[in-house]
């Protein structure tokens, strides 16, 4: 199993780096969700797999959403780092859902069980698989079924100071395949995606979350690729981003006397649909 995830989500995912993720990472937009469910054409009740489901931050605002409370029949969730599924099966207490060790490639669910196949924050760690998960998505769902592949980052073109923190931050990224480069759509044009799904249907929402000093840098702490840096780089990391909060440069209060500001996001949904 280990040979099929990439060594820095090993590491920067691992045991003991979960509890600040879960903390740290934001949850899903509720339109996106309703926009997820409006693209399953399926009546419910419906099965639903969802890959690299970590510590369960998207499975909770989906079963919390009032258009999926009562749509879902069972949830099968898929994730490789043990420690991730630990976090998951304290966080998720819903007897409908069930975790269990896997990869994109590799899911071991009967073939046409799913309806809805969704990856969270997760499909980039695909590379270089796209035609062998693009495969396995085909397998295990059922005719008309869809995938939906959604990422929530930051807006760096909405605020000077969002711009300098991804700077400061993405120097450490180390040759990682992060959403942001994009190498994840090269799913589109394997042979496996073709022959078995129609053209990709892609949304994105603005939106604006709260924020504050200690959001920063926890979000920050869990990238992967920071979670992994030794403590002496860490600090520095924690330093800099502090200095580039005291400037100030384009950042917006909502509760100056609280610290409490805007902070600018962007959710990305992809929408595939087997043939």
């Amino acid at each position: 199993m280990s040979q099929q995830v990439h060594v820095l989500a090993q590491k920067g995912f691992g045991t003991g780096t979960n509890e600040l993720y879960d903390k740290a990472r934001p949850s899903y937009q509720a339109q996106a969700l309703s926009h997820i469910r409006k693209s399953v054409r399926s009546s419910p009740p419906l099965n639903a797999v969802e890959f690299g489901a970590g510590t369960g931050i998207f499975t909770r605002a989906l079963l919390a959403h009032p258009e999926w409370t009562d749509a879902i029949k069972e949830l099968r969730a898929i994730e490789p780092s043990e420690g991730m599924r630990e976090v998951f099966s304290k966080t998720v207490t819903d007897p409908r859902v069930s975790v269990r060790e896997g990869t994109f490639t590799a899911s071991n669910i009967e073939d046409g069980w799913a309806d809805l196949v969704v990856i969270a924050q997760a499909f980039h760690w695909a590379h270089p698989n796209h035609d062998k998960a693009a495969a396995e998505f085909a397998r295990i769902l059922k005719p008309d079924g869809i995938v939906a592949f959604i990422w929530n980052l930051e807006d760096r073109n909405r605020a000077a100071w969002v711009a300098q923190l991804r700077d400061r931050i993405e120097q450490h990224e180390n040759g990682t395949p992060q959403f942001r480069l994009g190498l994840w759509r090269a799913t589109f044009d394997t042979p496996s995606y073709q022959a078995n799904f129609e053209p990709p249907e892609e949304n994105v929402w603005d939106y604006v979350l709260y924020g504050s000093r200690d959001i920063v840098v926890n979000r920050a702490c869990s990238k992967s690729y920071i979670a992994v840096l030794g403590p002496e780089e860490k600090q520095k990391v924690i330093d800099d981003i502090d200095a580039i909060l005291q400037r100030k440069d384009g950042l917006k209060w909502i509760d100056q006397e609280k610290g409490i500001f805007e902070y600018p996001y962007q959710t990305f949904l992809v929408i595939a649909r087997k043939k």
